[in-house]
């Protein structure tokens, strides 16, 4: 193999390494003599050597960052530790390499002066309850910035806020003081349903005993106006047979005659004054005559 054959492969070697394949996902910002010149994206592509080179190979998956804890400042004087994790994506390859120096790292300072500034007009309540708000502020700051640099910021999350150990003690005793409230609010309010159950209890017994007492009084009252209606019916009812009887004065001389043996018998010391003086005399001489048959 002469010369010109050496010359041939070399030639042969270097077309065949200009090939190049991207893969999915993938972008290569592609510089002619030092410039850039083209940037190639998913396919077969052919760069031409010595005269192109590849500059730089680009993900453009979205790309997840965590961040050291930053020491912030709030504006009640209280200062903090807040890491965040920032979600971004290479939308410009050409911006991204040629845009800013380790942009990743530019990223993570941005985040931390624009962390600061919000966090700077929030006092310390506001910030451990605003995080949607310090969210929200933060993804449209850094977007904006990050734009120039080919880069979209979608979100970012504040991860964890860390108060000084005295702070945390404190919102730790605070909010056990406030489980404490809570426990005898409901443990009062659960004695004062069992009080007005139980007042409401006796109350409705109180109603039951009077209403049966009532019913009974009623009862019995009922029973003894019943009563005193049978005796005045028996009564008419022997007044009206001694009617229909007939009876005669000699019957009901008999029948007085009959009272006053019974009297005479007796130890009684009432006396019976007929309302007819004629039979007085009558009366007397029988009941002579009754003591003398005793005696």
């Amino acid at each position: 193999m002469g010369f010109l054959g050496i010359i041939i492969v070399i030639l042969l070697v270097l077309a065949v390494a200009g090939i190049k394949i991207i893969s999915q996902s993938k972008a290569v910002v592609v510089e002619r003599l030092g410039a850039y010149h083209r940037t190639m994206e998913t396919g077969l592509h052919y760069v031409i050597p010595i005269i192109e080179r590849s500059a730089n190979t680009v993900s453009l998956k979205e790309i997840v960052r965590d961040f050291a804890p930053q020491p912030v400042i709030t504006k009640d004087n209280v200062t903090m530790q807040i890491d965040t994790v920032v979600y971004f994506q290479i939308t410009d390859p050409k911006l991204y390499t040629y845009g800013v120096e380790n942009p990743v790292n530019a990223i993570e300072n941005l985040t931390a002066t624009t962390l600061r500034n919000i966090i700077g007009e929030l006092e310390l309540d506001e910030t451990l309850t605003s995080r949607d708000v310090i969210n929200t502020k933060m993804r449209s700051i850094l977007d904006e910035a990050t734009d120039p640099w080919g880069i979209k910021v979608n979100r970012v999350e504040v991860k964890n806020i860390l108060p000084p150990r005295d702070i945390q003690e404190a919102m730790e005793k605070q909010m056990r003081a406030e489980r404490e409230r809570r426990e005898a609010i409901l443990k009062a309010e659960g004695e004062k349903k069992a009080q007005i159950l139980l007042a409401e209890g006796e109350k409705e017994s109180t109603i039951l005993r009077a209403d049966a007492k009532r019913e009974a009084k009623v009862r019995e009252a009922e029973g003894e106006a019943e009563a005193i209606l049978k005796i005045q019916e028996a009564t008419a009812q022997g007044l009206k047979l001694l009617k229909d009887a007939k009876m005669d004065e000699s019957v009901l001389k008999y029948k007085s005659y009959e009272a006053l043996v019974n009297v005479a018998n007796g130890q009684s010391t009432k006396i019976i004054v007929p309302s007819d003086l004629q039979n007085l005399a009558t009366i007397g001489t029988t009941l002579k005559e009754t003591m003398n048959k005793d005696k």
